[in-house]
């Protein structure tokens, strides 16, 4: 990334119109972060004005300026709802701004563990490094046409996220492998800290191409994010097709090699579309395909796709700003609950996470999609 190029490129398409606020032609709060706080500089327009007054010498960096530019899950949703030319870049100016902030002032406290803990045990949670052991513990070959990149949530916290994913490939017989992974930098890329996902890239490049395999599946949203878009952005591409999991399932469901049971009791799920996989890659349909061809009832919620609202996790929030991260999740375990499901699917181990932290009565049963597709098959 080259300073101020992405602020300087765009910044001034902003009209400060408001279309960001809401959700377009409905009027309800569609930003998170601007409907909790309550004043303008948390609405992506007035980031973008805080980013103006930065560029042109009118605004002096201050240790203010930090909550601002930090609390924002930078799920997407103002880009959905913007109609100007630098739509497509609100979230580029507020990584930017990040990026700068970070070499104004060093990282938030709690962002600064994300890249001790990466550099030290080469995961984001400081949990004893052990995906080099996973070939050996699942049986699986040391070379495969297919890498599961596992990522940091789903090997370290939800692991059933893991466990069930590993099981559906091999119930599929798909030739797949586990490689030496390391986090793929998305915490250090979402928190403003750049420089070491180089070599996060290198290395994830280096395993990956080791194994021989022409096709890389993950099963985080942001993973997915990162390995394809981010480091090509960044000029690491891994030179490999990168799909996330629900993409293969749904095509291992066309293909014929995945069966399901037969229930003679009709689950209702509601399904929550994470921002990295829907805003950020415009992947709404592949969930809710494989959703629909599953004996289960789905039920969307009115929030949905493109004006999904978010789970609260994202953009380093969740530990940075923990209490509007569960209020942001309560909402949408709110959401949820207005269609009287009695499960709530999502596609993202953070997303999981979060919206579990949430519901405190424990009346939803919140799993990740692979999870329902293991069950079934």
């Amino acid at each position: 990334m080259t300073e101020s190029s992405t602020i300087e490129d765009w910044l001034h398409s902003c009209i400060r119109c408001g279309n960001c606020k809401y959700v377009f032609k409905e009027y309800e709060p569609s930003c998170p972060s601007g409907d909790f706080f309550h004043f303008e500089s948390y609405f992506a327009s007035g980031r973008l004005w805080i980013a103006h007054g930065i560029q042109k010498g009118d605004l002096k960096w201050d240790d203010s300026l930090l909550e601002p530019i930090f609390a924002c899950t930078t799920c997407g949703s103002c880009e959905k709802q913007c109609l100007s030319p630098h739509r497509e870049h609100i979230v580029d100016i507020i990584e930017e701004l990040r990026y700068l902030a970070v070499k104004e002032f060093g990282p938030l406290p709690a962002h600064q563990k994300f890249a001790e803990y990466i550099e030290s045990n080469h995961n984001a949670y400081g949990a004893d490094h052990h995906a080099c052991e996973l070939v050996d513990l699942y049986s699986l070959p040391k070379k495969a046409s297919v890498v599961y990149f596992i990522g940091c949530t789903s090997n370290y916290r939800e692991k059933e996220i893991r466990d069930a994913t590993i099981s559906v490939l091999k119930k599929a017989e798909v030739d797949f492998t586990i490689v030496d992974e390391y986090c793929c930098g998305s915490p250090l890329l979402r928190t403003g800290q750049i420089e070491p996902v180089t070599d996060l890239a290198d290395h994830n490049r280096s395993s990956i191409q080791n194994a021989g395999a022409s096709t890389v599946v993950t099963s985080c949203a942001g993973c997915y994010r990162t390995l394809s878009k981010d480091y090509n952005k960044r000029g690491l591409d891994l030179c490999i097709d990168v799909i996330h999991i629900s993409q293969f399932i749904r095509d291992l469901v066309d293909e014929g090699r995945l069966k399901f049971k037969d229930s003679p009791d009709i689950l209702n799920i509601t399904y929550h579309d994470p921002c990295h996989l829907g805003r950020h890659m415009d992947e709404y349909e592949a969930p809710r395909e494989v959703m629909n061809a599953l004996p289960v009832q789905l039920t969307e919620m009115e929030q949905n796709r493109e004006n999904t609202w978010c789970c609260g996790a994202g953009g380093g929030c969740k530990s940075a700003y923990p209490e509007w991260s569960l209020e942001t999740a309560n909402k949408r375990i709110e959401h949820a609950k207005v269609t009287n499901s009695s499960t709530l699917v999502s596609t993202c181990p953070f997303c999981k996470r979060a919206l579990s932290d949430a519901d405190d009565d424990a009346s939803l049963e919140i799993i990740d999609l692979i999870e329902l597709v293991d069950r079934l098959t």
